[in-house]
């Protein structure tokens, strides 16, 4: 039955419209923003999670920035210590050749106890942002360690993460290594072998503090390769739940724009319907 007051056509052509135009615009809501979920009316499940994620990635950027800086400190210490060592072996070399009594043991400790400045200098000088894991005191705050911020540790959904710290603990050069007091002053050959005893004592110091730092360095490295990658992945997780996928979506868009263009092709066809009553009239 055609009716003149009611077009039933008409009003379905119409919600069949609005409904494309509806799709129409999220499908270019999309591809403007990049976004499939942008905000918590899209997908308040996947927007929550990606909102957590999200919170998550930025935290661990700053803890490569911390590695970073922890990884330098540390590098800036154990390239110290090595040098330490290569000035140890030369005054090693000078304590061996005081052994003979013909030589000038004097002029001989003249040029250790530049070496030993040379040392001292170099315990002060291995400092980073006011950080020295070759003194005593690490931060002039009376500390024997440096905390570095690792990581962030989330155990479910919903629980708080807690952050996790790599400790890297001062190898103390300035009090074990403290040659002026500690090295015994060469004027003959047999002071010269008490103090080549003294050396090699200091020498064993020196290197395995150097490897200590060398390993914590090495960590360091090791774990900030860890947290870039760990944010690679997490970002790439992120994106697969919330970024717009552009080739489906511009297919979709192109079906949309089609669909759009027959559905207002069925509502001007179900809108003339009426007029066809006319021809009855005349």
């Amino acid at each position: 039955m055609t009716s003149i007051l009611t077009n039933n056509g008409a009003m379905v052509a119409l919600q069949t419209l609005q409904s494309v135009n509806n799709n129409l615009t999220d499908a270019q809501n999309e591809i403007s923003t990049g976004k499939r979920v942008g905000s918590a009316s899209d997908n308040a499940a996947v927007w929550a999670i990606s909102k957590t994620m999200e919170s998550d990635i930025a935290g661990f950027n700053a803890i490569s920035e911390a590695l970073a800086v922890g990884e330098a400190t540390v590098s800036v210490a154990s390239a110290g210590a090595e040098q330490i060592v290569e000035t140890l072996t030369e005054i090693k070399e000078l304590i061996v050749s005081a052994q003979s009594e013909n030589v000038d043991h004097n002029k001989i400790q003249d040029a250790i106890d530049a070496k030993n400045e040379q040392v001292a200098s170099i315990i002060g000088a291995a400092q980073f942002n006011g950080t020295n894991l070759l003194a005593a005191d690490v931060d002039g705050n009376g500390s024997t360690s440096m905390g570095v911020l690792a990581s962030l540790d989330r155990v479910g959904a919903t629980g708080a993460p807690t952050a996790t710290e790599i400790t890297v603990v001062t190898v103390d050069f300035q009090t074990s290594i403290d040659l002026p007091t500690n090295l015994t002053a060469i004027s003959d050959s047999t002071t010269a072998a008490t103090a080549l005893a003294e050396i090699e004592g200091f020498l064993i110091l020196a290197i395995d503090g150097a490897a200590q730092l060398g390993a914590d360095a090495s960590r360091l490295t090791d774990q900030g390769e860890f947290v870039s990658k760990l944010t690679d992945a997490m970002k790439m997780g992120v994106s697969s739940m919330t970024d717009t996928n552009m080739e489906e979506a511009s297919a979709r868009l192109k079906a949309l724009q089609t669909q759009q263009q027959l559905a207002v092709q069925s509502l001007s066809i179900a809108n003339s319907a009426p007029e066809s009553i006319m021809t009855l009239f005349r």
